[in-house]
């Protein structure tokens, strides 16, 4: 809540000098907020192991699905989720189009911050799946939803 409030103030005074946007700083902060849950959810609030666990394997998963089990297919659907909404702020935090290669990059990082941390804290699986299919995910939504944002930009800019 401190560093939120301390953002909140930062992107007031940004927004009230005429350096960003309204709806940049409202994007911003829904990131920052979002990016504040997931870390929570999948490093911050599970209980720690007694040993580090990892999957090293890239790709691992897709032989269980292969073999029809339909829970790793729901656990790859779901990390390709994950990111989504990250993806989907990135064109509006910064006020223009993103490139997917950024998009994805932004994925990685993010998701990669997540595994080590489950990692280096036992509190979860470190895979190189998740990673991929959040990353993919990130980078999916960030090519939509720069589309969306040129569209929008072009219609405002022509009823100017």
């Amino acid at each position: 809540m401190v560093v939120f409030t301390i953002v909140t103030i930062i992107e007031a005074g940004q927004v009230h000098r005429h350096r960003v946007k309204v709806y940049q700083a409202i994007a911003s902060l829904l990131l920052l907020a979002f990016i504040a849950i997931v870390y929570a959810s999948t490093v911050f609030t599970r209980n720690p192991m007694p040993y580090a666990r990892y999957k090293l394997e890239l790709f691992w998963s897709y032989k269980y699905i292969l073999n029809g089990n339909m829970y790793y297919a729901k656990e790859c659907f779901l990390n390709f989720l994950l990111l989504m909404p990250v993806g989907l702020l990135l064109p509006y935090v910064f006020d223009r189009k993103i490139s997917w290669w950024k998009g994805l990059l932004c994925g990685i990082i993010l998701s990669g911050g997540v595994e080590v941390l489950q990692l280096i804290l036992r509190r979860g699986l470190f895979e190189w799946d998740d990673i991929f299919h959040n990353s993919m995910g990130c980078m999916f939504t960030t090519m939509i939803s720069s589309c969306v944002y040129g569209t929008i930009s072009k219609f405002f800019s022509k009823n100017k």
